[in-house]
């Protein structure tokens, strides 16, 4: 079975060891700045609050969501949804994750490009995402490379979407670096750590489309050869 060849077996081990990698790096860094308390003693809802009021984005949401790191922002109910330990924490790394997800409802107010491409490929990614994988090993279990082929393109929509979500990822951590330092929340040093926290994010982002990109490369060899 070609899933079981080395090169398969090579992409695996990588994508464990990046993923792993990734996630414990990222913890470590919020974890270190989760213990620095912000010299302005605000929360990381109030920090949201202060950036998206600056903007003139009165009208956006913050809501406490469960789970850990899972903060995120909807375009749809124009909500910023910040977890358990960033809402209420008046911490380095409180701030600058909430000031990262204020900086996507930014993109959403200003009409960041990146970010509309993003949006509009969503419905190829759910495509993608729920039938890709089943296509790639149905085409090669009854050997039709029109359905190998099939799956590759829908895997490669997914893949794109990843692509993209590095630039829209980059600027709101710009966005939020620059709201930062205009604030005044923190000082010098305490930027710095926010900016190794959202550095760290960013890593996860980068580890996991070169993942997708390297599972492609192995797709389309795979479909080659069959």
């Amino acid at each position: 079975m070609p899933f079981f060849e080395s090169g398969y077996l090579l992409i695996m081990l990588v994508s464990i060891g990046l993923g792993l990698a990734t996630q414990a790096y990222i913890k470590a860094t919020f974890r270190r700045w989760g213990r620095v308390p912000l010299d302005s003693g605000l929360s990381g809802a109030q920090v949201a609050r202060r950036i998206l009021d600056g903007d003139a984005l009165h009208s956006v949401e913050i809501v406490r969501v469960p789970g850990t790191l899972s903060d995120h922002y909807d375009p749809r109910s124009k909500q910023v949804g910040l977890s358990d330990a960033v809402f209420a924490e008046p911490s380095v790394a409180a701030a600058g994750v909430a000031a990262h997800e204020a900086g996507h409802a930014i993109q959403d107010a200003r009409e960041y490009v990146w970010s509309n491409i993003r949006t509009a490929l969503v419905p190829v990614v759910s495509f993608g995402s729920s039938s890709a994988g089943i296509l790639i090993m149905l085409g090669l279990f009854v050997q039709v490379s029109s359905l190998l082929w099939l799956g590759i393109l829908a895997y490669a929509g997914a893949v794109l979407f990843q692509l993209v979500t590095l630039p829209v990822e980059i600027d709101a951590s710009r966005r939020a670096m620059v709201r930062l330092e205009q604030s005044a929340v923190m000082g010098p040093q305490q930027l710095s750590g926010a900016r190794q926290v959202l550095i760290a994010a960013a890593f996860t982002y980068v580890a996991a489309a070169l993942i997708s990109v390297l599972n492609l490369l192995y797709y389309v060899g795979l479909a080659r050869r069959n």
